[in-house]
């Protein structure tokens, strides 16, 4: 026998679900109603980014997705890529994007995490993809972005997670279909000329004899305060850094073909010293 109380329970929950439903639809098409200066999107995947706050080294995900109703940055060739990163104030290039809310999240290891959904326009997303100076740089003014809305401190030791392009489930996001009025203050074009210095350097080899192990560079940054900012990129064979705001810049190859994933970089704000240890890939 089937208990009749139950079954009409059941379609209570149900109808329940079907009228909360309709409510939310309703709800969001009169937000778009009320506010056409908005619209609601469904981003796809990107990258996940894997950080951590500072100081109590909370973990940190970072999904980076994709969306052709954010609209494109200005163009922007690897050259002006590098400029921009050496100007005293790079705000002047924006990337369009928008910041979603923080939700809570669980990682592989069952713990407790927090991650923020990041929606940029998917074909500059998929260019940023063939280069990783272009890649570095979305982390970057993504990694700024939330730290300004959110009030954060994030580390800039992050890392793109091989086999995940999201952590959690994708949401949708409520993003402005108009952009406010700008007004930018014009600089004196002689305040724009200063030129970043090569910094002081050394490349070792450990272990000192034999097969090497790992190639580590030691970058001396004087007048450097912290890490957030220093932009590097470690190729197979070749080492960029650049420190912002027109401070160095350094572009080195090598002779060795180096492991990308597991190099790790640490900056001692005491010393000034920017430590990049790269595995080397025996052949």
């Amino acid at each position: 026998m089937t208990d009749s109380s139950l079954l009409s329970t059941e379609l209570e929950l149900q109808q329940q679900e079907e009228l909360y439903q309709q409510l939310l639809l309703q709800t969001m098409g009169q937000m778009q109603t009320e506010n056409p200066d908005s619209k609601v999107i469904r981003p796809q995947p990107g990258i996940c980014v894997k950080t951590s706050s500072e100081p109590d080294k909370q973990k940190v995900f970072i999904n980076i997705c994709q969306s052709n109703s954010v609209p494109p940055p200005p163009e922007l060739s690897r050259e002006e890529l590098v400029e921009l990163l050496q100007a005293e104030d790079p705000s002047g290039y924006r990337v369009p994007m928008s910041l979603g809310e923080p939700h809570t999240e669980v990682d592989n290891s069952s713990q407790g995490c927090t991650a923020y959904d990041v929606v940029i326009n998917q074909e500059f997303f998929q260019r940023c993809q063939k280069d990783p100076l272009f890649q570095q740089f979305v982390i970057l003014v993504s990694v700024e972005g939330l730290e300004n809305k959110y009030n954060l401190e994030l580390s800039r030791d992050w890392k793109v997670l091989k086999n995940r392009k999201f952590l959690g489930s994708v949401s949708e996001q409520n993003i402005r279909t108009k952009s406010r009025p700008v007004i930018q203050e014009l600089q004196p074009q002689e305040n724009a000329a200063a030129t970043p210095k090569r910094p002081e350097f050394t490349l070792l080899v450990e272990p000192p004899a034999g097969d090497p192990e790992y190639l580590i560079a030691e970058i001396k940054l004087p007048g450097v305060p912290s890490s957030r900012s220093l932009v590097l990129d470690v190729g197979e064979d070749r080492l960029v850094l650049t420190a912002r705001p027109s401070l160095f810049h350094l572009d080195v190859f090598h002779p060795f073909l180096i492991d990308q994933e597991n190099s790790v970089a640490q900056y001692n704000s005491s010393t000034q010293i920017l430590t990049v240890t790269m595995p080397v890939v025996s052949l």
